[in-house]
């Protein structure tokens, strides 16, 4: 089976049904082909700089029928609990990627997105043509955007050269019900990673955190592994001391790489974490897939209409706009990882920041961006 179209999307989170409605509202043909079922419950911080807000109702995209919670401040805590606590200039809401990308995946279907449960096990270029192989299909487009994650298998197949060396970074997220302040997004330190905390839907919280593997092999299990390292700061142990998982198993992900990654590989568009990844400590990874998926889609509906007038010129102006938009904000976010990953070093920046609020404004400022606007 040959199946033809205009724009291929390999992945169905954020980025990928962001750009599947923005192009296909724009009358483009888009397939996109996703492993997973909808709904499913992801590795994610849950949290949503507003940033993105102007872009999704573009998009025609009401969050607000999710029922998220509105979230205007943030929280930061060092391994003895000192803290720091300021108000975020845009804010964010919380919501979860349960309710968001079936939400989205339905936006994307009545938008006119033909989406099929497939896995992608290659990706050629040819005669300005791709072909997206799958275990029986092959499919054709004059685009294909990529946007399968943090790390895939097509990765290797691509040869990408972030995913050749080993990640020490182990992400750990489930739900839970208990007592957490609505408007507050807490980022806890503990020896080897850290952890946010914030309410969702539903009234329930989200806790989520990244680990260096090396130090959470040594337990037996992630019960252990909490109680015996996340435990040692105060604040921390509060939260889970009076929460209660509702989740069968807290969900994991392993080998997650901050490394820089290629935004353009073999003429694939690279969108959301498949371009870059901003550390988590930033709560802003679900903003940047949704702003990359904006510019992303603006390009190409450029180039399809003849704005741009070859395929060289689209791909350079993409790594361009993506770099301009996103590259100092991950830049920031490994010099904040390394300085808050060093105990004393953590104890010095929660003592600076309680002298000097001042300064928690331009950090900000280089974790996030201005509100998306579409023209």
């Amino acid at each position: 089976m040959n199946l033809h179209t205009e724009v291929l999307i390999i992945g169905g989170g954020l980025a990928g049904l962001s750009s599947a409605i923005h192009l296909c509202n724009s009358g483009k043909q888009v397939v996109l082909l996703e492993q997973n079922s909808y709904p499913q419950h992801k590795v994610c911080g849950e949290y949503i700089s507003n940033e993105v807000l102007p872009y999704l109702n573009y998009l025609k995209v009401d969050t607000a029928v999710l029922l998220p919670c509105q979230i205007s401040r943030l929280q930061v805590s060092s391994i003895s609990g000192n803290y720091f606590e300021h108000h975020l200039p845009l804010g964010g809401f919380g919501i979860s990627r349960h309710r968001l990308d079936e939400h989205l995946y339905r936006k994307a279907l009545d938008a006119g997105c033909v989406i099929i449960q497939e896995r992608v096990k290659a990706v050629h270029f040819s005669n300005n043509v791709f072909e997206v192989q799958t275990s029986d299909k092959s499919y054709h487009a004059k685009i294909v955007l990529g946007a399968f994650g943090k790390r895939a298998q097509l990765d290797h197949s691509l040869q990408r050269s972030f995913i050749k060396s080993k990640s020490p970074w182990l992400a750990i997220k489930a739900h839970y019900k208990g007592e957490h302040a609505s408007d507050l997004v807490a980022l806890h330190n503990f020896v080897g990673g850290y952890c946010g905390v914030s309410k969702i839907e539903n009234d329930i919280i989200n806790i989520c955190y990244l680990a260096k593997y090396d130090s959470f092999k040594k337990f037996k299990n992630i019960d252990e592994y909490q109680k015996h390292v996340l435990y040692q700061n105060p604040r921390l142990k509060k939260v889970f001391q009076t929460s209660e998982c509702i989740f069968e198993t807290p969900l994991t992900i392993s080998q997650i790489s901050f490394e820089q990654k290629e935004q353009v590989k073999d003429h694939i568009l690279m969108i959301g974490d498949t371009a870059g990844l901003i550390h988590p400590l930033c709560g802003n990874g679900m903003s940047m897939a949704i702003h990359a998926a904006g510019i992303c889609s603006s390009l190409v509906l450029d180039y399809l209409n003849g704005k741009i007038d070859s395929r060289a010129a689209l791909e350079n102006r993409y790594s361009q706009q993506w770099n301009a938009e996103f590259r100092l904000r991950i830049q920031v976010g490994r010099i904040l990882s390394r300085i808050l990953l060093k105990p004393q070093a953590a104890e010095i920046v929660m003592n600076v920041l309680t002298k000097f609020p001042v300064l928690f404004k331009p950090m900000i400022k280089f974790t996030h961006g201005r509100p998306l606007l579409i023209r």
